[in-house]
């Protein structure tokens, strides 16, 4: 079905293509509600949580938690919803979302579009869930004291969630990305890390990255003790793309950020000395894929641009040729391949 609605909704402005998925997802939920595949070896723990498996839905995808069971659906062990912010705010003006077909990515520049905090929390808690649920959470453009978002965002959330993910890594809100660095990331830790009680705590970054902020970054999160780093979010460098769009501003997620992911995974691994788990999320695309990560150290691995060019179906097609990996390669569980090479 996915593959004959497929045409219609390419057809479509990418941004309301993607509305409409989230609706399907939002009605069809209760009705295809089944858990993740039973893959005894795909079972890891992470921060102190229990994961079916290390496939997730990434941040972005869901911003406002309407189709968490939807989502739970595909066979993950994980939603991420968001990113949540203390008001509710119209993003950046449309056209903000663009599909490069060509080069199986998407650009978009919304600027945490959403329906705010306390609406979004709201259906988190009555949404059925079949794995870990995450929210994300960020601050408001137009904010006077930042910190002071983050500091509520995780507070109201860590009630709600499983793990609750600080977002200071999206290019679309101006000087967010200024948090990565310095004084103003361990103020920010400092204010999250009080504000969530015993709810894991996760840190999104950039891919953009130069090295000497990948160490401060590496440094300010084992001081905290944040629970997970997700690296990372879309970039705003441009390889190579062939599509008439790609000149469009904005952040780029799909594959052409492959490369790019996985290096700033090697640079993190390396970085932490293994001692925070890595979530991998840029370019996602297949189980070989997601097992290059997990092999490149991450635990755990996150899925968006991908399921818009291969469907619903992709999760549990990824499950299956991962398990088949790692029986491959002789291991008993997934948390053994992590950081193998």
């Amino acid at each position: 079905m996915a593959y004959l609605l497929r045409p219609l909704l390419f057809a479509m402005d990418a941004e309301r293509a993607h509305a409409l998925t989230i609706g399907a997802l939002a009605a069809a939920g209760p009705v295809l509600w089944r858990g993740a595949p039973a893959l005894p070896r795909l079972a890891t723990r992470v921060a102190g949580l229990e994961f079916a498996n290390p496939l997730g839905i990434a941040a972005g995808l869901d911003k406002d938690g309407r189709a968490i069971a939807g989502l739970f659906a595909m066979g993950v062990g994980a939603v991420e919803i968001g990113t949540l912010t203390p008001v509710p705010q119209a993003g950046n003006p449309r056209p903000r979302m663009f599909r490069l077909a060509e080069d199986r990515a998407v650009i978009n520049r919304l600027g945490f579009n959403n329906g705010g905090l306390e609406a979004g929390l709201a259906r988190a808690v009555k949404a059925p869930r079949l794995g870990a649920l995450g929210v994300n959470v960020g601050a408001n453009k137009d904010a006077v004291d930042r910190i002071s978002d983050y500091r509520l965002g995780v507070a109201r959330a860590a009630a709600v969630a499983d793990y609750v993910t600080i977002n200071i890594s999206s290019p679309n809100t101006p000087g967010l990305r200024d948090l990565q660095h310095g004084a103003a990331l361990r103020e920010l830790l400092a204010a999250c890390v009080e504000a969530r009680g015993a709810t894991p705590l996760f840190l999104k970054v950039a891919p953009d990255l130069e090295p000497a902020a990948i160490d401060d970054v590496a440094w300010a999160a084992l001081d905290a003790r944040i629970d997970a780093l997700i690296v990372g979010n879309t970039t705003v460098s441009r390889p190579a793309l062939r599509s008439a769009q790609a000149n469009e501003t904005g952040g780029l997620s799909g594959a052409p950020l492959a490369a790019l992911a996985r290096q700033r995974l090697a640079d993190f691994r390396a970085a932490t000395g293994g001692a925070v788990p890595l979530v991998a999320v840029g370019g996602i695309d297949s189980g070989a894929e997601a097992y290059a990560r997990i092999r490149a150290g991450a635990s755990l691995v996150q899925l968006y641009t991908g399921l818009v060019y291969e469907g619903p179906g992709l999760p549990r097609r990824m499950l299956r040729d991962l398990d088949a990996l790692l029986a491959r390669d002789g291991f008993s569980h997934v948390a053994e391949a992590v950081g193998q090479g």
